[in-house]
């Protein structure tokens, strides 16, 4: 157990020193802008390139993987839009995002590095396929949803027209295409542009860690809408437990392959709800409760998650 607080400590550790710095000084958070650049434009980005680039374009070409970890995301985002629904009473607008953060889990800032770290390389391949298989399916489906509730904008063909936009011009999927195709051109780059997305990628997790920490504190919040935790249990137990019975259902697969799926699930949800809360101001607030209050669950649960796959305790045939 104490390999696994070493491995996960350092992430929440970060996350709450941000916190706390967040907390004592008080910035305002326009200050924050150029590190949310930095991050979703030039230091994710690069990770994801470099963890595609190398890696086999074989080992990507896994449908039967994508379709199981694509159904877990599906299942776990309907199941927190009906919850929103159902409990909360919510309009189709905000239980929408109600299900994004029921199944968008912080695979972009949390998910490449803690894989890494708990399994070692042979998960960049799977990680970087969750990453891109649920982004689609995400920002398609949230953006449609979204947009078919503007009254300003009625038409399917200008909600579909948002969607793929948002899909092409996003820099983390451009990224992880590129990365595929030059793994399957087997390019090779200079040394000085290799060690440049080197410092790139390492700096993407503490700041991504440390700006998320800062930005949590930066949200009060008056209350916890009743919808909240159960949008928050679906993200960190039933989208996992969801995963596991599909790697199951839909394997084999290899034991890191699926038990990067199931600690990819297991991820409490993203900061980018909230922005994509804010975006479309609705349900900012419940947004970022979930947010702070699914980053401290997942204290346990996904520590608890990490100590079965490294005792061997979650296995798969």
């Amino acid at each position: 157990m104490a390999d696994i607080l070493n491995l996960a400590l350092p992430y929440f550790g970060l996350i709450f020193i941000g916190f706390a710095c967040g907390k004592a000084k008080g910035l305002p958070e326009s200050g924050l802008a150029w590190m949310n650049f930095f991050l979703l434009y030039v230091s994710l980005p690069a990770l994801l390139f470099g963890i595609m680039s190398k890696t086999p374009f074989a080992e990507l070409n896994n449908p039967p993987f994508l379709i199981a970890t694509t159904l877990g995301t599906m299942s776990a985002f309907v199941l927190a839009m009906v919850l929103g629904r159902v409990v909360g009473e919510l309009s189709l607008r905000k239980a929408t995002i109600a299900g994004l953060s029921g199944a968008y889990g912080n695979i972009g800032y949390m998910g490449p590095g803690l894989a890494l770290a708990v399994l070692g390389a042979k998960a960049a391949a799977p990680t970087a396929l969750i990453f891109c298989c649920d982004s689609i399916f995400l920002f398609s489906i949230v953006p449609l949803l979204i947009e078919l509730t503007n009254r300003e904008h009625p038409s399917l063909l200008h909600a579909f027209g948002v969607v793929a936009r948002q899909i092409a011009l996003n820099p983390l999927i451009m990224s992880a295409c590129a990365g595929a195709l030059a793994a399957a051109l087997h390019l090779q780059f200079p040394v000085a542009i290799d060690k440049t997305l080197l410092f790139l990628q390492n700096a993407a997790a503490p700041t991504a860690l440390f700006v998320l920490g800062v930005t949590v504190a930066l949200r009060p919040f008056n209350r916890v809408p009743w919808e909240v935790p159960g949008v928050i249990a679906i993200k960190l137990l039933l989208h996992p437990l969801v995963v596991f019975g599909l790697m199951l259902l839909l394997g084999p697969f290899p034991q890191p392959w699926a038990a990067t799926a199931v600690l990819m699930a297991s991820l409490p949800p993203a900061l980018n709800v909230f922005v994509i809360a804010r975006q479309n101001e609705t349900w900012v607030e419940p947004a970022s409760v979930a947010v702070l209050i699914g980053t401290f669950a997942s204290v346990v649960t996904l520590t608890s998650v990490m100590w079965f796959i490294q005792s061997g305790r979650l296995m798969f045939p």
